[in-house]
């Protein structure tokens, strides 16, 4: 495994990280969102009857959105531990290697290849570890489009009950297009952490 290869991985696993946070306080804006237009809901009463349970939808798609988040942070988390071993492995099969081409006719030069050997087989079983995990979170990352595409649908159904709302239609409609926002940008941060990942693969 090249070092430059793993320098381009710290890349990628950062840049997730960083999408990753973005995302949650993404979640956490849309859980505010909900709460505010419980409030508004409230004060509308009958002429907001119909946007009241859209509120509770609302607030449980941003705590399963901050949920998951917490799970793919713990995955992320394991790809950076990951990388910084395949660094580690990866210049010290490059040390191996160096120090073995200036033995070369060497009394012991031999006694090399061991450690060399090793450290390449070490360096291989941490790729495959790599991989898989990487398959992993992107089925992670998979699981929370589903909750961005369905805060689209609520904040469409939003804008329909909001319609009714009388004087409070404004407020709601804000509501539901900070929603319909909230959900475009989880989707965009979701699809590059993915697009980082399957760059992360095509590499090996």
């Amino acid at each position: 495994m090249q070092v430059k290869q793993t320098k381009s991985q710290f890349v990628a696993v950062a840049s997730i990280a960083a999408e990753l946070s973005a995302v949650m306080e993404v979640a956490k804006e849309i859980s505010l969102a909900a709460a505010n237009a419980k409030a508004i809901a409230f004060r509308a009463g009958e002429k907001a009857k119909g946007f009241q349970p859209i509120t509770d939808f609302i607030n449980e798609l941003a705590k399963g959105t901050i949920e998951l988040v917490n799970n793919i942070n713990d995955y992320a988390f394991v790809l950076y531990r990951l990388t910084v071993n395949e660094q580690r492995l990866a210049e010290a099969c490059e040390r191996f290697e160096n120090v073995e081409r200036l033995a070369v006719g060497a009394r012991y030069a031999e006694s090399l290849k061991g450690p060399l050997q090793q450290a390449r087989q070490r360096a291989q079983a941490g790729r495959r570890e790599f991989t898989i995990h990487v398959e992993e979170l992107l089925v992670k990352l998979a699981e929370v489009m589903h909750p961005a595409r369905a805060a689209r649908v609520i904040a469409a159904n939003s804008r329909i009950e909001a319609s009714q709302a009388g004087e409070y239609l404004q407020s709601l409609q804000a509501v539901a297009e900070s929603v319909d926002n909230a959900a475009q940008i989880i989707n965009d941060k979701v699809h590059r952490c993915r697009s980082a990942l399957t760059v992360i693969n095509l590499a090996d």
